[in-house]
């Protein structure tokens, strides 16, 4: 048995750890989860083995820990096992102002706030013994003590939620604060930790994404942890300067009319004196904070900035945008409206941007609009409000004069890097690849081509878009905020269409022209999101419409091959659309993508549907390749596909007969474009009852196509599965033998199932297709 476990919460490790020290050091045996609990075991068990092992536990009252609802089961063990507290198996001890509420309020505890190390020691020591606790000395006689009043500590205490004497935070605390306790408590335990190389913490994000209400919130929050809080505006050395300026009289420096010594007397004062907290609030770089900071480690330091860049100086703490019910509870709770719905369909529209819901939230309780009609006019006003929408009290500006100065600074600073951030306004929000510039940098304009050309340039213009946190950066790909995207477009005025064609062409460019070769899923599944979101730009904008339909079409055939046919074909639908406004509905680049539609139509059971965009599209190729019927051969196998589908196999055997006389006549025996031929001619055979012929019809097939694309396709595999299948159909020729023929038919379809499960994977309708089929010739286990 064990003597304490001591119970506290993550915020107060390091006053646990003290603790702990001292308890081992009086001889005591404890237990406690920062030295006990070892990575990979489970917490819980330890948990409950600490209760069961410890005679007594010691809980460290603080408001963290009271407000936790994982360390209540830690002290409610011991209390319910002592509920009158005369074992003082329960003993508290209070190491942060709190009040201790409900069961917990009726015990006493031993309280080491606002006391010096040895004294804190000397109060836990004597906290913890069983006996009587008369003095070894004689009290003082009464009417001595109130003549002259003994103290315990030199100055009389600030009173609960009272200010420091020195304080100048320009905000009042806002009461409609949420969401950011896990990172204000991750900030203070960084700031309070002994151990910590750095005792300043730079607060970074995009701009309106909180930071400055964070800084305001910890300031108000830990006010009593401090003597002194000083907040200086750092968007340029003489703010800088000016806050130090401003705080030499209160720390009673004397003056002088030389700025820089007044900064060297203050940092000095700062680096010898603790209990202060000080607030750089919007700096740009480390660099022009550096020369400011204290030396030492006597106070903290917290800084707002946009530029991520400061692991150098301080701590690093990134604040992303708000978590999705967050932000939904935030516009309940900030207008009063309970529409659940609605609140998660702006909260998503405005991408959970803390300063964007608080204007939005601003606007309706100005005019007592509801979630639902401010949703419809941000759809179609989003960049009038996101300019000149009400913003709070709480935040004064809107989220385009946030961000607009902030594009005039990325423009001077390197306007290779302000077409960048342009460009990628056209694109998908997320996981936009850096090779995508690079690898077409020919399509580019000024200086962003010479920019794309060179790594370090290029890493210089995202360099200067990162310190202002327009983009985000893993690896090789960029991520920006939707918002900042709206705002980017329509700052590009009457150069929006020459941006959005170019977004489309660069995406296009690098697409792969033949997205059924599985190796090239990766990238094709890379560029999908930005191919939608360009092509959508042009939809929307009526802007280069034939590329985009080219474009559309493209990520549709990919999607195709990767059985996603709902969207291809809603993709294809909006390719089809795009290209007839274009060049009209019946110019032959209107034929692709009436095939790609009728596949995608025929796998989703759409026959009748397939066949009419089949015969639209051999029509529009037969008028336009007249001379050249080698380009109908496409069109005339997806002809008699579809007609075997519908049971007319004599015309789709008509129809393949054609295509197979061309291809043999134009494009030579062994063409990559024979087996599928020949395999869907060999379906219509079957299907007419002709056995021997489409057996040697797919035996053809499976030779040109191992012949051409290697033993482990996915075309060898389609024709390996089909002739498995009519080998084991029991459907035999003379001379067959029956146990053979199925032998070798099974070994096809093993063939088929072991190239679909590699290139495919196990979920494609194709792998489970076949591997149903094995499975049926297979006797159960």
């Amino acid at each position: 048995m064990k003597d304490f476990f001591v119970s506290y919460n993550r915020a107060d490790r390091h006053w646990a750890e003290w603790v702990a020290w001292q308890l081992e050091e009086a001889g005591h045996r404890v237990v406690i989860q920062a030295w006990d609990f070892r990575p990979g075991e489970n917490f819980v068990l330890n948990m409950h083995r600490a209760a069961e092992e410890c005679e007594r536990t010691i809980a460290l009252l603080s408001p963290n820990y009271l407000q936790s609802m994982y360390t209540q089961p830690e002290w409610a063990a011991a209390f319910s096992n002592d509920p009158t507290g005369e074992k003082g198996l329960l003993l508290p001890v209070r190491v942060r102002e709190c009040e201790p509420a409900g069961l917990l309020r009726a015990v006493a505890y031993i309280d080491l706030v606002g006391l010096e190390e040895a004294q804190a020691r000397e109060v836990l020591c004597e906290g913890l013994e069983r006996k009587r606790a008369k003095p070894a000395v004689a009290p003082q006689f009464p009417a001595a003590s109130l003549a002259m009043p003994h103290r315990t500590i030199q100055q009389c205490p600030r009173f609960p939620g009272a200010l420091p004497a020195i304080w100048n935070v320009p905000h009042n605390r806002n009461r409609n604060f949420a969401g950011r306790d896990d990172l204000l408590d991750r900030l203070h335990d960084e700031l309070i930790d002994r151990n910590a190389v750095a005792v300043s913490q730079a607060i970074t994000g995009l701009g309106g994404v909180g930071k400055t209400q964070i800084a305001i919130e910890y300031a108000y929050r830990y006010a009593s942890e401090y003597d002194l809080v000083w907040w200086i505006m750092a968007e340029h050395d003489e703010a800088l300067k000016s806050g130090y300026v401003a705080l030499a009289p209160k720390l009673r420096l004397e003056e002088s009319r030389n700025l820089d010594e007044v900064v060297f007397a203050v940092r000095e004062w700062l680096g010898q004196n603790g209990r202060w907290l000080l607030v750089f609030d919007n700096a740009r770089e480390p660099q022009h904070v550096r020369s400011f900071l204290p030396q030492g480690h006597t106070g903290h330091v917290l800084v707002t900035s946009r530029n991520p860049q400061w692991r150098s100086l301080s701590g690093l703490v990134r604040v992303e945008v708000w978590e999705p019910q967050q932000a939904i509870e935030f516009l309940k709770r900030r207008t009063g409206l309970d529409d659940p719905l609605t609140a998660d369909a702006l909260a998503r529209a405005l991408g959970y941007l803390p300063l964007a819901l608080e204007q939005a939230a601003a606007y309706i309780e100005a005019k007592g609009t509801s979630l639902a009609e401010y949703l419809t006019r941000f759809n179609k006003h989003e960049l009038r409000l996101l300019e000149a929408g009400q913003a709070g009290t709480d935040y004064p500006a809107t989220v385009a004069t946030t961000w607009g100065l902030s594009f005039e600074e990325t423009e001077r600073a390197s306007p290779a890097a302000a077409q960048l951030l342009n460009l990628c306004a056209f694109l998908a929000p997320d996981r936009i690849p850096l090779w995508l510039f690079t690898a077409c940098a020919t399509l580019l304009p000024e200086p962003l081509a010479k920019a794309a050309m060179d790594d370090l340039e290029l890493d210089e213009a995202v360099g200067v878009l990162r310190r202002y946190s327009f983009v985000g950066r893993a690896g090789q790909g960029l991520s920006l905020h939707r918002l900042m995207q709206a705002v980017s477009r329509e700052r590009l005025g009457d150069n929006k269409a020459a941006a959005v064609k170019l977004a489309v062409e660069l995406v296009w460019s690098a697409f792969p022209a033949d997205p059924e070769e599985p190796g090239l899923w990766t990238l094709c599944g890379e560029l999908l999101p930005h191919a939608v979101a360009a092509g959508g730009y042009a939809e929307a904008y009526g802007i280069a419409r034939e590329e985009a339909g080219q474009l559309f079409a493209a990520g549709a055939n990919y999607l195709k091959w990767r059985a996603q046919y709902t969207d291809a074909r809603v993709l294809l639908d909006r390719a089809l659309r795009m290209t007839e406004a274009a060049v009209g509905a019946t110019h032959i680049q209107a034929a692709p993508i009436l095939g790609s539609l009728g596949l995608v139509l025929r796998e989703l059971g759409d026959f009748p549907g397939a066949k009419t965009c089949f015969e639209k599209a051999l029509g529009i190729a037969e008028r336009a390749y007249g001379s050249k019927p080698v380009e109908l051969l496409p069109y005339l196998n997806n002809s008699g596909l579809i007609l075997s589908q519908l049971g007319d196999a004599a015309g789709a055997k008509r129809s393949l007969e054609r295509a197979l006389r061309i291809a043999e006549a134009d494009v030579g025996l062994e063409d990559s474009s024979l087996p599928v031929l020949i395999h869907n001619l060999a379906i219509a055979c079957w299907d007419l009852g002709q056995c021997e012929e489409a057996r040697s019809l797919l035996e053809r097939a499976l030779r040109i196509a191992e012949t051409t694309f290697g033993p482990a396709h996915l075309k060898v595999a389609l024709t390996l599965e089909r002739l498995g299948l009519y080998l084991t159909s029991e459907k035999l020729i003379p001379g067959d033998d029956l146990i053979s023929t199925q032998a070798r038919g099974e070994e096809y379809l093993l063939r088929a199932l072991d190239i679909f499960k590699s290139t495919l994977g196990e979920e494609h309708p194709y792998t489970k297709r076949t591997a149903a089929a094995v499975s049926k010739l297979q006797p159960p286990s």
